[in-house]
């Protein structure tokens, strides 16, 4: 139970959960967004390309500033990239489950962890400039 509790206690391990924390906190700004604009009477499928625009950077300001105490935006379109490759891969998984015929929210529900990962090592290595084995701890 020690050596969990220890592995569980790691500055890494609190990184990732800090993370995981900004990404509701990310989610949830995405979602106020489209509504407020659906609210305003924009067609929802321009509401969810605004919300998209404006969610990566809030997301990449969160992200950088919160969880891996980056100032600037060199790295936004790194960023960027990263963010569009998982949803590709998000996308990609999420066909692939329908087509061997689970649900979407059931497909979706098991590809989340493996997203949440994805995202943390993309995004930590865009923004850190490498890998969280190779990183410094955070301060």
């Amino acid at each position: 139970m020690r050596r969990l509790s220890a592995a569980l206690n790691t500055p890494e391990t609190l990184r990732f959960l800090k993370f995981l924390a900004v990404g509701l906190l990310n989610t949830l700004f995405g979602y106020v967004v489209f509504a407020l604009l659906v609210m305003l009477g924009l067609p929802p499928q321009l509401a969810l390309a605004l919300a998209f625009v404006l969610g990566v950077l809030w997301n990449y300001q969160t992200h950088a500033r919160l969880v891996f105490a980056v100032r600037g935006f060199q790295r936004l379109p790194g960023y960027l990239a990263a963010y569009l490759a998982i949803y590709g891969m998000n996308a990609g998984a999420l066909a692939a489950l329908m087509y061997l015929g689970l649900g979407p929210a059931l497909a979706q529900a098991l590809f989340l962890p493996v997203a949440a990962v994805l995202s943390y090592l993309a995004i930590g290595r865009v923004l850190t400039g490498c890998f969280p084995w190779r990183r410094p701890a955070p301060r």
